[in-house]
């Protein structure tokens, strides 16, 4: 066998596991994720209320619609003014455990101000100078400043999370003014790639007639 064969054999192998591999985990976690969920609602429901039963085989996903049905009849139930005034007596309960305390309502403030309608969180993809002059890194805009630290700055302040690599969940939030920061037109997914691969996956740029500009220039002046 010609060495030129061996390389294209290479080549089609190492293609078919960046096809392969990211559509086996998924499907994977995908799957882990809906038998767990199974396993977990199934456990809670009595036999006579588990349809199961009566089918006589699994029902892969039963599980995820019943938790869905039971988010739904949440939401709904604390919609209205019995549900808020049995949501301030858990929330004053758990204001009173130490532990409990710092856990619920720091989840309870990252979920709101994710899921709120009005929140611009990861919403926008921005290049900031960090950690010093003349290194630039990729952040998302999370809102506006706020409370005391807004106090203390005469200029209006934005919140900038600058995520590590390959771990995007963990990083560094930053304050900075709005003209210190430049705004890229990648999506916030392309970014997110972008910081987990370390680089190696870049995103075309959506503007290729730009003029290009001198990022140290720009320091300099500011």
């Amino acid at each position: 066998m010609s060495h030129r064969m061996l390389n294209q054999l290479r080549r089609w192998f190492f293609s078919g596991i960046l096809i392969t591999a990211p559509l086996a985990l998924t499907l994977y976690v995908t799957w882990s994720l809906i038998t767990f969920i199974d396993d977990q609602v199934g456990g809670l429901l009595p036999a006579w209320l588990d349809p199961q039963n009566y089918a006589g085989f699994p029902l892969p996903g039963f599980g995820l619609v019943i938790a869905a049905i039971g988010f739904i009849l949440i939401g709904a139930l604390t919609a209205g003014i019995l549900g808020r005034f049995l949501l301030s007596i858990f929330d004053s309960i758990t204001n009173r455990l130490p532990v409990v305390r710092s856990l619920y309502g720091a989840s309870k403030q990252v979920l709101e101000t994710i899921m709120a309608s009005q929140s611009d969180a990861f919403r926008e993809v921005v290049l900031v100078e960090y950690p010093r002059r003349g290194i630039w890194a990729i952040g998302f805009v999370t809102g506006t400043t706020k409370g005391e630290v807004q106090s203390l700055s005469k200029e209006d302040l934005i919140n900038v999370f600058v995520p590590t690599t390959p771990n995007p969940t963990s990083g560094f939030l930053l304050f900075f003014k709005r003209d210190e920061v430049f705004v890229l037109d990648m999506g916030v997914e392309e970014a997110v790639k972008m910081v987990v691969s370390g680089g190696i996956v870049t995103p075309a740029d959506p503007n290729p007639e730009r003029k290009p500009v001198s990022l140290d220039k720009i320091s300099k002046g500011r």
